[in-house]
C-alpha cells in the first residue's frame, strides 16, 4: 500500500519538468484530495496514511494524463471560480484568478447601487459562463445574457448554469460578424474578456494552455490584436444605454493601445486598472 508521502514523492519526480516545485506540490494536494475526499488540511495533516488500491490507480492515471502537460482543470473536469464550481473541457478556457478580478470589479460598483433595481448584462466570448454566472450568482437584481460563438462553449455554459442555480440567457453568435443593430436591445453593462494573445505572446505561454486549450479563445493576428474589442466596442455604443458600462479584461501589454482604442470611439471616464500583480489587466469605460 502507497501512502500521501509516496504519492507526493512520486508527483514531484515525474511532473517536475512539467510544473515547477510549487504548482507540482499544489497540484499533488489537489488531486490527493479530490481522489479521497480528504480535506486539503487532513491530506498535509497525515503523510503517512496509507490509500486503497482504487485511490492509488486512479492517482497513477491522473499522473499519467499530467506528464502529457493535460491542465489538471481538463483531467478532473472541474475548476473553481470566485467560490463557485465550474465545469471545464477543451471547448472553453479555464477560468483565471485575474478574471475573478474583473468579476470583483463589476460586482462592488454595482453594490454601491440601490437595490431592487432591476438592470440588464451581457457577457461576450463567455465561454464556461464563469463571468456572466458569477455575476448573476452575485447580483440578483441583474437580467445576465451571455454570448459566445462556440457551440460547444455555450452548452458547458448552459451546464454551469444548472450546477449553479442560476438562470442567464445564452446567445450563439460571433461578435466580429454582427449583423448590424437596431439597437433595440439595450444593456447596462457589457463586459467581456476576449481573446488577446499575440503570437509573440504565444512563445513566452506554457505548452499546457497552448498545446490543451482552445486557440480561438486565446489567440488573435499579429498585426491586429485588438480586433475583438474594436468590435465589441462598436457593439456597445449600439447596444449599452446611455452612461451605460462597458468592462474588458485586456492584454497587460495593450493598457495604453485599448484606452486610445476606446477615447476614438467616443467612450468616457475610461480607467485602466491593475490586477494584484501590478499589471495593466483590465479596462472600464463609459458610453
Amino acid at each position: 500500500m502507497i501512502t500521501i508521502k509516496d504519492v507526493f514523492e512520486d508527483y514531484r519526480q515525474q511532473i517536475n519538468g512539467v510544473y515547477d516545485i510549487n504548482e507540482t506540490e499544489a497540484i499533488t494536494l489537489l488531486v490527493i484530495a479530490e481522489v479521497t475526499g480528504m480535506s486539503r488540511a487532513s491530506v498535509k495533516a497525515f503523510p503517512e496514511r496509507a490509500l486503497t488500491t482504487d485511490h492509488s490507480d486512479r492517482l497513477k492515471s491522473i499522473l499519467a494524463e499530467l506528464k502529457t502537460g493535460k491542465p489538471i482543470q481538463y483531467i478532473l473536469g472541474t475548476t473553481e471560480f470566485y467560490g463557485l464550481p465550474f465545469k471545464v473541457n477543451p471547448y472553453v478556457l479555464i477560468p483565471r484568478p485575474e478574471t475573478e478580478e474583473l468579476v470583483e470589479w463589476v460586482i462592488s460598483g454595482e453594490r454601491l447601487k440601490a437595490k431592487g433595481e432591476r438592470f440588464s448584462l451581457l457577457d461576450i466570448g463567455t465561454g464556461s459562463g464563469c463571468i456572466a454566472i458569477s455575476l448573476k450568482k452575485n447580483l440578483a437584481d441583474a437580467e445576465v445574457s451571455a454570448m459566445d460563438i462556440s457551440e460547444g462553449a455555450l452548452q458547458t455554459a448552459k451546464e454551469n448554469a444548472l450546477l449553479n442555480e442560476v438562470e442567464v440567457n445564452f446567445i450563439e453568435a460571433d461578435i466580429l460578424n454582427m449583423e448590424p443593430s437596431n439597437g433595440s436591445t439595450k444593456y447596462d453593462i457589457i463586459v467581456s474578456n476576449p481573446p488577446y494573445v499575440t503570437l509573440n505572446d504565444k512563445k513566452q505561454m506554457h505548452s499546457n494552455v497552448t498545446d490543451f486549450e482552445p486557440h480561438t479563445a486565446l489567440f488573435v493576428p499579429e498585426y491586429d490584436p485588438l480586433i475583438f474589442y474594436r468590435a465589441i466596442a462598436d457593439y456597445a455604443l449600439n447596444n449599452l444605454i446611455a452612461n451605460g458600462l462597458l468592462y474588458f479584461e485586456i492584454n497587460e501589454n495593450l493598457g495604453k493601445e485599448t484606452v486610445e482604442l476606446l477615447y476614438d470611439k467616443g467612450f468616457k471616464n475610461i480607467e485602466l486598472r491593475k490586477d494584484m500583480s501590478g499589471r495593466d489587466r483590465m479596462v472600464k469605460a463609459q458610453r
